[in-house]
């Protein structure tokens, strides 16, 4: 079945199945992160969201934590696959970094309250399951970031000196860059035209000075 644009509500006489009502109630977690901050969600905004009753809500999650983790599994899940499809994509090694470093830009545009989220949960000052399963998610991507600049050192695509740890570190320190300034200009359509611009400079300073 067809989700609902998420920012019509699902009517109460619709008859979803519980799955299909947990997905919705992640999409309005999302969509709602994209005009507020996530602290101040309520779960009777988010049973208003998708049509349910605010003693309904909890028919599908036991509480508002459950909910929150629905939604940090969703975003690894999605992120992942975009990103999974971009790295196995054909194409010398370039190539397919700038459709990573493009679709990963193109799935934050696209849903705005994703990092609004992910902010909100790293700046809590505790440990978290939440925090290691960033650092184990940024570890991966790292690590595949870094293979994927030693095939263009080999190449010769890219200076034999080029640090690879340290440029993919940059490469996903740039994406954040442009999350955050999505969220204080809210120009997430203009954040992909900016993005394009930006490939190239992170290119050069991968490059280095050309004598």
């Amino acid at each position: 079945m067809t989700r609902a644009d998420p920012a019509t509500p699902v009517s109460r006489s619709a008859r979803l199945s519980s799955a299909e009502r947990r997905r919705d109630i992640v999409a309005a977690v999302v969509e709602l992160a994209r005009d507020c901050s996530p602290e101040g969600i309520t779960t009777q905004a988010i049973a208003d969201r998708v049509g349910l009753t605010h003693g309904a809500l909890f028919r599908h999650f036991p509480d508002k934590r459950a909910m929150w983790t629905a939604v940090f599994d969703w975003v690894e899940e999605r992120l992942g696959a975009v990103v999974d499809e971009a790295f196995a994509r054909s194409g010398d090694p370039l190539e397919v970094l700038e459709r990573v470093f493009l679709a990963h830009v193109h799935f934050v545009a696209s849903h705005p309250g994703v990092p609004r989220i992910l902010f909100h949960e790293l700046q809590r000052p505790a440990d978290s399951d939440f925090h290691d399963r960033v650092r184990r998610t940024l570890r991966g991507y790292s690590k595949r970031l870094g293979l994927l600049l030693a095939d263009a050192k080999r190449g010769g695509l890219l200076p034999a000196s080029l640090d690879e740890e340290a440029a993919a570190v940059l490469f996903i320190g740039t994406v954040q860059g442009l999350a955050v300034q999505s969220m204080l200009f809210r120009a997430g359509p203009g954040m992909e035209s900016v993005a394009r611009r930006l490939f190239p400079l992170l290119m050069d300073g991968f490059r280095g000075v050309r004598q």
